[in-house]
């Protein structure tokens, strides 16, 4: 004969903690310490040409952090991080430079993508406001 046994307290709740700790460590840590399969941006940047080329956001960083592109290129940043991110023109590199009005998105949730037609031939330098501080979250785009 088989007896019905109640679930105890204690072990509901032990299971749900246990639970919710597999749910939060699947999601990632905002760290940026989550996996992508997004690849990790290239020193020696990339070329880009034609009617459009992207920058992916990912890892908190650019990639390519240096994109080269023809002029009348439209460039589009696509947010492939779980954190949110922007992207500002500013008036050079580094974690000092400060923001300029060329160009500017709102913030970007994960998906979200910014696009910018360049027309002038020159270095356009860019930043996430958000993680400024980090220097990875500084890149450029060269129009030729």
């Amino acid at each position: 004969m088989r007896m019905k046994t109640a679930v105890r307290p204690r072990m509901l709740v032990t299971a749900l903690a246990v639970g919710a700790v597999m749910v939060l460590a699947a999601c990632g840590g905002s760290g940026g310490s989550g996996t992508s399969s997004t690849p990790s941006p290239s020193p020696w940047g990339g070329s880009g040409g034609g009617s459009g080329s992207s920058v992916s956001i990912a890892n908190y960083a650019f990639s390519p952090a240096t994109l080269s592109v023809k002029a009348g290129t439209t460039v589009t940043w696509t947010n492939n991080d779980s954190a949110q991110h922007n992207v500002v023109s500013t008036d050079g590199p580094g974690t000092d430079a400060a923001t300029t009005s060329t160009f500017a998105s709102a913030n970007l949730s994960q998906g979200r993508s910014f696009s910018h037609s360049f027309s002038k031939v020159g270095t356009y330098y860019y930043e996430c406001t958000i993680h400024a501080a980090m220097a990875s979250m500084h890149a450029k785009v060269v129009v030729k």
